[in-house]
């Protein structure tokens, strides 16, 4: 337990400071769930548990840069809700081992997702032109249903999608991105509490080491350099898709 314990910790941590610098974390929190002995399902359970306290320091710091657009924060949340709770269903209602079938597949695009960030970004910065009001609606429901089934980089793959929608600042548009994920993070943390086997033991050591990490993190990221740090966890998520493969 102790081991286990100290594991979780560190990766809790590490996961905090890879999210404040790069994104990503919750791709070392999983493996390190599973590493502990947990099943594909409490482990995914239990990490989206965890999320939230990181959002909810990010959207307190950024929250003057979601003043100014009140349709659009009203509506994007109404479909984060929706979205995450279809998510969430599928994940409870569907055989496990269909869940334990997928989980490698998703691990590989989100890794994917991170490799490529910067380039998606760049394209959807040049290839984008005025708000698009349907697809940031229908977009946010479809990676809210992902967030909510699985959650993987899903602010890589949130930001991407506010990028190619909206005209609008960066900033602001990570503001949003950042709000979003609260929403969908606070939704997953009443379904799964009531309904999915979380492992409330691991959430109470996870939570305030990445909340540590975060913080450290954030200090760290004017010094590191967040592409090293963002392959770093791209080529662990691979190895661990891999694994969860052939195991």
């Amino acid at each position: 337990m102790l081991v286990q314990a100290l594991l979780l910790a560190a990766a809790g941590f590490l996961a905090g400071a890879v999210n404040a610098v790069a994104g990503g974390g919750s791709l070392i929190v999983f493996p390190a769930l599973l590493a502990t002995g947990l099943a594909p399902l409490p482990a995914t359970v239990t990490n989206s548990v965890t999320q939230g306290p990181g959002f909810l320091g990010a959207t307190a710091s950024q929250r003057a840069d979601l003043r100014g657009r009140p349709r659009r924060l009203l509506h994007t949340s109404i479909a984060t809700v929706f979205g995450t709770l279809g998510g969430c269903a599928l994940l409870l209602l569907l055989p496990s081992g269909v869940f334990d079938a997928v989980v490698p597949a998703l691990m590989v695009v989100a890794a994917l997702l991170m490799a490529f960030q910067q380039r998606i970004q760049r394209w959807l910065s040049r290839s984008h032109s005025g708000d698009r009001t349907g697809l940031l609606l229908g977009g946010t429901f479809l990676v809210s249903i992902y967030g909510g089934y699985f959650g993987g980089a899903r602010s890589i793959v949130l930001i991407a999608l506010l990028m190619l929608t909206s005209s609008d600042e960066v900033r602001r548009l990570n503001a949003l991105k950042n709000w979003l994920a609260l929403v969908d993070s606070a939704v997953t943390l009443v379904v799964f509490a009531l309904l999915a086997p979380v492992h409330w033991l691991a959430v109470l050591v996870l939570t305030p080491t990445t909340v540590a990490g975060g913080f450290v993190g954030g200090k760290l990221s004017r010094l590191l350099p967040a592409t090293a740090l963002r392959h770093v966890v791209v080529v662990f998520a691979l190895a661990v898709a891999v694994w969860m493969v052939l195991r």
